[in-house]
C-alpha cells in the first residue's frame, strides 16, 4: 500500500491560509496562487527532482504544509519560550519541554520526554578581581549586565534575579592569582608566537579574546601550555561597537554584555563528561561513570567570560612588550603582552557540580512502507538556553514548531510518511551537545538504518540564509530552497546566490572544490561541530544538514538575546521565522517520501578529490615524505562509483529496485567511519569530516592526514592515509554493488 506516493485530495492542491485566533489555527482555503509566488510554484511542477519520479504530488503536498507556518503563532510561541531563564536542568527549562511536548501532541505526533542524569556546573560564587603592581584594586567583576533604561527603552528582562552570573561550562573551581598574559585569540597560533617572542603564559592566568577558535579549545591550549586559569572577554572590534551601534539602539554587545559558554573539550567527545559512548540514562550504575579526570573532556585550570568592561581595567594596565598590529582589538589604547607583574589576576570561582536530570521531547510520526518505515528522517533543536535564548536556540524552536504544526495539517488532510519522521528538542546543547549525543548513543542501533539527521540551531538572527551539509546532500538543499519563497522576493534559493555573489565568497566554510558562485549555484559549508548534527554525522554516519538564517548578532550567549532584542533586530514580522519552518519542513518531507535517498555521491566523490589533492600539497610544502598513492587511488574509485550510482538512481524503477537501491545508499556514509576513532580522540570517527582538535567548531576536512601535516608526523600522516584509503574503498564497494 503506497498512501504516501497518492496524489493529494483536491482540497490539498489549494492552500490553508491560517489565521490566528487566540491561539486557534483557522483554515481558509485560497487558490494556491494567492499564497505562494508563481515563479516558485511553476519551479516545483516543471523541474524534476533528484530522488522523485514523479513530483507533481509532492509538489501539492509541499505548497499545503508551506501554507501553514503562521507569523502569529510563532510570535506566541518565542515570546513564550523566553518569557524565563532556562538554563539546563532548571525548573525553568523542564517548563519549555512540557511545552514543547504539548505542542507536538497538538500536532498530532507520538509524544515521550525522555530523561538522562548529566555531569553539569551551575556557579554558586564568581568573583574576579584585578590588582596593579602597588596593589591598588583597578577591577571587581563580574559587572552585572545592564544597558541604560532610558536608552530606547531599556531592556525589560536584564534585572530578573533567576539570571546565573556570566560563567564558563566545564570550568572547576579555583582559587588563584597570578600575573596576566594577554593572548590575542587564543589559538594554537597565537600560543606559539608568544613563546616564538620570549613570553611565557606557564603559572600565569591568560586573558584572550573570544573568535577565531571554539573557547573550550583556548583553554585546551593554554592548559598545555602551563596557564593557571583563562579569561576570556568580548572585544568590541569583534561583536561590539567596532561592529556597528550597540545594544540597546543596536544589534551590537554594548560594554556589560558577556559571552557564556561551555569550555568542555569538545573535540575529545562532547555529551556527558563521564560516559563518553555511553547513554547516561536515570539508571546507569555509578560504576560505569569515568571519575578520572584525565580521562575526561573537562578542563583542569579555571575559566571565566568578561565583559569588555571588565577586561578594559586589565588590558590597559598591562605593560611589556606591544602586542603584534594584528592583536590589537577596539579598546582606544594600546595592548601590551603583560607577564611583567604589572597586572595581578585573582579568579575565585565556586562551583556546584553535581549529577543533574535534563529532557530530551521527542515527536514522531511512523512510517506506512513496510520495508523503509525504520529508515528514521530526524530533526532536531535544542531547547536550553544560557539565559532567555530567544535568537539561540529557541527562534530554532520555533522552526521546528512551526514545521510540527505543518506535519499535522497534512496527516489530517490523509498523507502519510514513507519513513519514520522523528522530531527532538534537545536539552543541555550549551553545556556540550549533552541531550543529543545521549539519545544517539542511546539508539545507536537503529540509528544505523536513519537516513538523515537536520539540525537547526540558531534558527533565526537575521535575514540571511546559510547552510552546510554533507556533500551528498547539497544538491538536495539546493533544489528544495528553490521552491521557498523569500520576503525579499523570489526564492530563498535566489536570495541565498544573491548574498553570496555580492560578498563573493561563502559564508562558513566553503567548499574547497566548488567554483559554485561563479556558476551561478551557491556554496554550501562543511559540517564540523558545535551544535546537534555532532553525535549523528561524526559518530555513527548518520548524513546531516545545518540551517539557520542570519544577520548582525551582537549578544550571543547573553542576558540580552530576549524577547526585547529579537523583535527590534533579528525578525521583528516573524516572516524569516515563517520561512525557515517552510525550509525545515521541506527537509523532512522530502527526505520521508522520495522515492530514491537523494544523496549525490557524485558531488561527494569530487570533494574527497580535491581534499587529497589539497592535503598532498601541504605536505610537499611541508617536506613531509609521505605516500598519497594508495589514498589518491581510492579516491578516485570513490568518485568514479559515486558518478555512476547518481546516473543508476535517475534511472531506477520504483517499488523494490528502488527500495533495493535505498539499502544500498544508506550504507555508504556509514562506510567512511573508522572504528577505531581519531588519534587522541576515538569517539570521533567520520574520515571525511570532524571539529578540529584545535579549532573545535570549524571543521578539518579528511582529519586524521591534516592534523598529521599540521603536527608534522610522518608516521601519523601515513598510518591515517592508510585508514582514509580504506574507508574510501569500503564506500567505493558498496556503490560499486548494484551496478555491477
Amino acid at each position: 500500500m503506497r498512501r504516501f506516493a497518492a496524489r493529494p485530495p483536491a482540497s490539498v492542491l489549494s492552500c490553508l491560509l491560517f489565521q490566528i485566533s487566540a491561539g486557534i489555527a483557522v483554515a481558509v482555503l485560497l487558490p494556491l496562487s494567492a499564497c505562494f509566488p508563481r515563479a516558485a510554484w511553476a519551479q516545483t511542477s516543471t523541474d524534476q527532482v533528484f530522488g522523485f519520479h514523479d513530483f507533481s504530488a509532492q509538489a501539492g503536498w509541499d505548497q499545503a504544509f508551506m501554507a501553514v507556518p503562521s507569523t502569529t503563532l510563532a510570535r506566541e510561541e518565542l515570546e513564550t519560550l523566553t518569557k524565563a531563564p532556562h538554563w539546563a536542568s532548571s525548573p525553568e527549562d523542564h517548563a519549555t519541554a512540557l511545552y514543547v511536548a504539548e505542542k507536538f501532541r497538538a500536532a498530532g505526533l507520538q509524544v515521550t520526554i525522555q530523561p538522562f542524569r548529566v555531569l553539569l556546573n551551575k556557579p554558586v560564587s564568581i568573583r574576579i578581581e584585578a590588582f596593579d603592581s602597588k596593589g591598588k584594586r583597578i577591577m571587581s567583576g563580574p559587572t552585572p549586565e545592564h544597558v541604560d533604561p532610558s536608552l530606547d527603552g531599556g531592556d525589560p528582562f536584564q534585572n530578573d534575579p533567576r539570571i546565573l552570573p556570566p560563567f564558563h561550562g566545564s570550568s572547576p573551581s579555583g582559587n588563584v592569582t597570578a600575573d596576566v598574559v594577554y593572548a590575542n585569540y587564543g589559538t594554537l597560533a597565537d600560543f606559539k608566537r608568544l613563546a616564538s617572542m620570549g613570553v611565557s603564559v606557564k603559572g600565569k592566568i591568560v586573558l584572550v579574546r573570544y573568535g577565531k577558535n571554539f573557547r573550550g579549545v583556548k583553554v585546551y591550549i593554554a592548559q598545555q601550555y602551563g596557564a593557571a586559569g583563562v579569561l576570556i572577554y568580548s572585544d568590541p572590534a569583534d561583536d561590539g561597537y567596532g561592529k556597528g551601534t550597540v545594544y540597546p539602539e543596536g544589534p551590537w554587545r554594548p560594554a556589560t554584555g558577556v559571552q557564556r559558554g561551555s569550555v568542555q573539550f569538545l573535540p575529545l567527545y562532547p555529551g556527558d563528561p563521564e560516559t563518553p559512548g555511553i547513554a547516561s540514562t536515570l539508571n546507569l550504575p555509578n560504576s560505569q561513570r569515568i571519575t578520572n579526570p584525565k580521562k575526561m573532556n573537562q578542563p583542569s585550570i579555571p575559566s571565566n567570560p568578561l565583559s569588555y568592561q571588565d577586561a578594559a581595567p586589565i588590558l590597559k594596565a598591562l605593560e611589556g612588550p606591544q602586542s603584534p598590529h594584528s592583536w590589537q582589538g577596539g579598546l582606544p589604547f594600546p595592548y601590551h603582552l603583560g607577564g611583567t607583574g604589572a597586572v595581578r589576576v585573582h579568579m575565585h570561582l565556586v562551583q556546584d557540580y553535581r549529577l543533574r536530570t535534563i529532557w530530551d521531547v521527542i515527536g514522531t510520526i511512523d512510517g506506512t512502507d513496510p520495508i523503509q518505515r525504520d529508515n528514521w528522517v530526524i530533526a532536531g533543536n535544542h531547547r536550553d538556553a544560557w539565559v532567555y535564548g530567544a535568537v539561540d536556540p529557541n527562534s530554532g524552536t520555533v522552526v521546528m514548531l512551526g514545521a510540527a504544526q505543518g506535519l499535522g495539517v497534512l496527516l489530517k488532510q490523509g498523507w502519510r510518511p514513507r519513513r519514520r519522521i522523528v522530531l527532538c528538542s534537545w536539552d543541555a546543547e550549551e553545556e556540550g551537545l549533552i541531550g543529543s549525543t545521549e539519545w544517539a548513543e542511546l539508539h545507536a542501533q537503529k540509528l544505523s538504518h536513519a537516513v538523515a539527521y537536520f539540525n537547526t540551531d540558531v534558527g533565526v538572527s537575521g535575514p540571511d540564509f546559510d547552510a552546510s551539509a554533507v556533500p551528498s546532500l547539497k544538491k538536495f538543499l539546493r533544489q528544495l530552497t528553490r521552491e521557498v519563497s523569500s520576503p525579499q522576493g523570489g526564492t530563498v534559493y535566489t536570495q541565498w546566490l544573491k548574498l553570496q555573489q555580492k560578498h563573493h565568497a561563502s559564508p562558513g566554510h566553503p567548499d574547497r572544490t566548488e567554483t559554485a558562485v561563479a556558476s551561478n549555484r551557491v556554496r554550501i559549508g562543511d559540517l564540523g561541530s558545535g551544535s546537534d548534527y555532532t553525535p549523528f554525522l561524526q559518530h555513527l554516519g548518520v548524513p546531516s544538514t545545518d540551517i539557520g538564517s542570519n544577520g548582525p548578532y551582537g549578544v550571543y550567549h547573553s542576558t540580552f538575546d530576549d524577547f526585547t532584542w529579537f523583535t527590534r533586530f533579528a525578525d521583528p514580522t516573524f516572516v524569516y521565522e515563517q520561512e525557515m519552518a517552510r525550509v525545515f519542513g521541506l527537509e523532512i518531507l522530502h527526505m520521508a517520501d522520495a522515492d530514491v535517498l537523494p544523496y549525490d555521491y557524485r558531488a561527494y566523490g569530487q570533494e574527497v578529490v580535491g581534499y587529497l589533492a589539497h592535503a598532498q600539497q601541504s605536505a610537499q610544502a611541508a617536506g613531509m615524505h609521505v605516500d598519497f598513492t594508495a589514498a589518491t587511488a581510492a579516491a578516485a574509485r570513490f568518485a568514479a562509483a559515486g558518478a555512476r550510482m547518481y546516473q543508476w538512481q535517475q534511472e531506477a524503477a520504483s517499488g523494490a529496485e528502488a527500495t533495493s537501491l535505498n539499502a544500498t545508499l544508506r550504507q555508504v556514509e556509514e562506510s567512511l567511519l573508522n572504528p577505531a576513532g581519531l588519534p587522541h580522540r576515538p569517539w570521533y570517527k567520520h574520515t571525511i569530516y570532524a571539529p578540529g582538535e584545535y579549532t573545535g567548531y570549524a571543521a578539518v576536512v579528511i582529519p586524521g592526514v591534516n592534523e598529521g601535516i599540521d603536527a608534522n608526523d610522518p608516521k601519523r600522516t601515513q598510518s591515517q592515509l592508510n585508514e582514509l584509503a580504506k574507508a574510501l574503498n569500503r564506500a567505493a564497494e558498496v556503490l560499486e554493488a548494484p551496478i555491477q
